[in-house]
This record gives C-alpha cells, structure tokens and sequence, in this order.
C-alpha cells in the first residue's frame, strides 16, 4: 500500500504517519481491539464470582424468583461472559462466542432494568455494536451464516453487519457529549459529533476512529479513575464499569481502524467514482 494512496484505508490525501502505523500495526491491531472488545465482560464475570451472594441476593429481591432462579441468572453471566471471552481470545467458535455474549448484555438489560435508563442503554447498544464488529471479522466470506438469504447489491451480510457496529458505536460518545455554555463544552461536542458522524457513514473512517480512540482513552482514565477510590466505597464499583464498558467501546473502534468501514460506506463508494 502506497503512503500515498490511502481510499483502503479511509484517506485520500496524502498522511504517511498514519499509514506507517497501520502498517505496524496490522499484525497486532486485531488481537488488542478483541482484547479490549471482551474485557468488560471478562471483569463482570469475575466481579461475578467474587460477589456471587450479592448478585444472587440482589436478583431475588428485585424480581421475587426465589433462590433457584436467581443463582441460575447468577451462574449463566459468570459461565456465558468468561466463556465468550476463552473463546474470543482462542480463536475458537467465535460466532457463537459473539452471540452467547449478546444474550448476556439483553439478559442485564431487563434483569438490572437498564432498559430505563437511556444512558446506559446507549452504553450497552454501543457494546453490542462492538460485538457485531466482531462478528463481521469472524466470519468468513466463503461460509455464510446466511446460507441461502439473497445478498443485497454487491454487499454482503459481512458488510451490513459492518455498517450497524459502526452506528451502534457512536451511542457511546452521545452519552459524553454534554450541554453547558461554555467554550470548551461547545468545542468538544463539535469535534465528537463531527468524527462520530464520519465513523458512522464511513468517511475518512480510520482516522475518524483512530481520533476518537485517543480521545475516549484519555476521558476513560481520567473520568473513570476507579484504582484512586477505596474498593469498599460504591464509587469505585460504578467507575469500574464504566471504565471497562469504555475500554470495550475502544476495543470496537479499533476493529474499525484494523479492518476499515466494510462495503457499505462512503469509502468504499469513492472507489466506484
């Protein structure tokens, strides 16, 4: 790839030093965006170990479904999410790893009544958005999941799969965006609704990502700080999982530097013009 030829990656004028770390990059990218990508449900399954009488305990009163039910909840996120994760990081029934983790995120949606409350439901969408990504890397253009499903155009389900992470993922930032008059206020939510539209649509896709990548990484340490509260105060539960939801968001935005916007993007339809 040309430093100077960059529509594959998102680009079209010349930017040697992004290119030069994609190329660096390439072998590595991937295997730290899913490292990211799984790491909430990698410490919500082990926060499910170590609090398995508080999560138990805490299911049964909400919902009044007697001990039974609420340790088979219990047990079904702590197997499910590090399960996924083994099997994410193994390489090994992805796929299926993926949509085992969807049904995590749609059980704690209605278990932990998430589903009222619009910000963390945007967090969890974004999530998901992130796990569709991985999904489109896992799967094979040789092997459809869609066997006999009519493809759309020259577009396959890889590509829409590819388009509804990337949408997905921008719930994440809406949640950061904030509305107060003030200078650095007004600028920061023109700048990120600005790049989340690029992710969004596939235009200049890659540096878009990239842009936000750094800039959610930064808000995530500084904001979710959760190693400077004390492990007894309920801060420090709530700043952690923020903190890894973050992290997997960033996970999600990196598969789209490493693999680019996919066939239904403004990218992709430069190459056609």
């Amino acid at each position: 790839m040309s430093l100077y030829c960059m529509s594959d990656v998102g680009l079209n004028v010349p930017f040697p030093s992004l290119s030069q770390f994609l190329r660096m990059t390439k072998q590595y990218l991937p295997h730290l965006a899913r490292l990211c990508l799984i790491s909430t449900f990698l410490e919500d399954g082990i926060r499910m170990w170590f609090q398995w009488n508080e999560q138990k305990d805490y299911i049964e009163a909400t919902w009044g479904c007697g001990y039974f039910l609420a340790t088979c909840f219990v047990l079904l996120n702590l197997t499910g999410q590090l399960g996924g994760c083994v099997l994410i990081l193994s390489r090994n029934f992805v796929q299926y790893a993926c949509f085992g983790l969807f049904g995590v995120i749609a059980l704690q949606t209605v278990a932990y009544s998430i589903l009222w409350d619009i910000k963390f439901l945007m967090r969890n969408l974004a999530l998901g958005g992130g796990l569709l990504l991985l999904l489109a890397e896992s799967r094979s253009e040789g092997k459809s999941m869609f066997a006999g499903v009519p493809s759309m155009g020259e577009s396959s389900p890889k590509q829409y799969m590819q388009l509804g992470g990337r949408v997905l993922l921008v719930l994440m930032f809406m949640t950061l965006l904030h509305f107060d008059p003030s200078f650095f206020s007004i600028l920061q939510n023109m700048v990120g609704t600005a790049l989340i539209i690029l992710v969004a649509i596939g235009f200049k896709t890659k540096l878009a990502a990239l842009t936000l990548v750094i800039w959610l990484l930064a808000i995530n340490v500084y904001f979710n700080a959760f190693w400077t509260v004390p492990a007894y105060k309920p801060m420090h539960d709530f700043l952690k999982y923020d903190f890894f939801q973050t992290t997997s968001v960033i996970g999600g935005l990196l598969l789209v530097v490493a693999l680019g916007p996919g066939g239904v993007s403004m990218d992709e339809k430069k190459k056609e013009w």
